[in-house]
């Protein structure tokens, strides 16, 4: 486990990448980002990778610097209401010299969908929405019960309507599609690569594997995505992988972006309690 950062090099390993020189960086512009993988409802591993950019932070002081949620924070993983509620908070805290944001994936798109469309119900509900509808109080039986129940679906979304916090509504719906931030471009799941950056979809954005990322295209800035999970962090010339199955393999994944380097922070389930000795210990 990657407690405290360690350098993550570009692989260019066995692909020809023609539209790339070596001697040509892709750089920040003058604040440091910490971009975070799929989090899927795990609020214990988001309350981790929290306190190693807070010891992070210690180690390595930054005058400015962005924290950036690629989506999926919801679904499969046991809390979606904590997550949601912990990454509010930690908006209502940045200051200045801290800005959080939270971009949306297609997990994120079908609990804003599901507020106005209930038909959307059966298909979220098998890949996650279920646990993401009993963080919020809902019985795992009312849900499976209107599955393939319109009537029920109806109802069960108007429950849920009125269950969640208007704040955490508010913030599902507001979540942008991208960021761009000086040679990088922050999605969710990637980009259409026959697209330019400013004509991206929706769907493209959320949902997009196989084009994207087979492609050695210089997309123009480096895209930052998670979606796809892998097991290791990918660093490739034109693309950053930050997703490593956090409801596969316990571990939630962050990159470091800050001028041309790049460096690798990972937490798992005991993570947190081990940074918080290490700070009483000065270390």
């Amino acid at each position: 486990m990657i407690l405290f950062r360690r350098p993550l090099a570009v692989d260019r390993i066995g692909e020809s990448w023609p539209g790339f020189s070596p001697d040509r960086q892709a750089s920040t512009t003058g604040r440091r980002i910490y971009a975070i993988g799929d989090i899927h409802g795990y609020a214990g591993l988001l309350a981790a990778m929290q306190a190693a950019i807070a010891e992070d932070m210690r180690r390595h002081p930054a005058d400015r610097a962005l924290i950036i949620f690629l989506g999926d924070l919801i679904d499969r993983g046991p809390d979606s209401f904590g997550v949601i509620e912990a990454i509010i908070q930690a908006k209502e805290r940045q200051s200045d010299g801290l800005e959080v944001i939270c971009l949306r994936g297609n997990h994120d798109h079908w609990l804003a969908t599901f507020l106005d469309d209930p038909s959307v119900l059966s298909r979220w509900a098998a890949k996650g929405g279920l646990e993401t509808l009993v963080s919020y109080g809902i019985g795992a039986g009312d849900v499976l019960a209107a599955v393939d129940d319109a009537e029920g679906a109806s109802a069960l979304q108007q429950n849920f309507a009125a269950l969640i916090p208007d704040r955490h509504k508010q913030f599902m719906l507001s979540l942008p599609l991208w960021h761009g931030e000086g040679d990088y471009f922050f999605a969710h799941a990637g980009v259409d690569p026959d697209r330019p950056l400013s004509d991206q979809r929706l769907e493209d954005l959320t949902w997009i594997r196989d084009r994207f990322l087979l492609s050695r295209r210089n997309f123009g800035k480096v895209v930052v995505h998670g979606h796809t999970a892998q097991p290791e962090v990918e660093s490739l010339p034109n693309r950053i992988n930050v997703d490593t199955g956090v409801y596969i393999r316990n571990i939630l994944s962050c990159v470091i972006l800050e001028g041309t380097e790049r460096h690798l922070l990972q937490v798992g389930a005991e993570t947190s309690r081990t940074i918080d000795l290490l700070m009483e210990a000065g270390a």
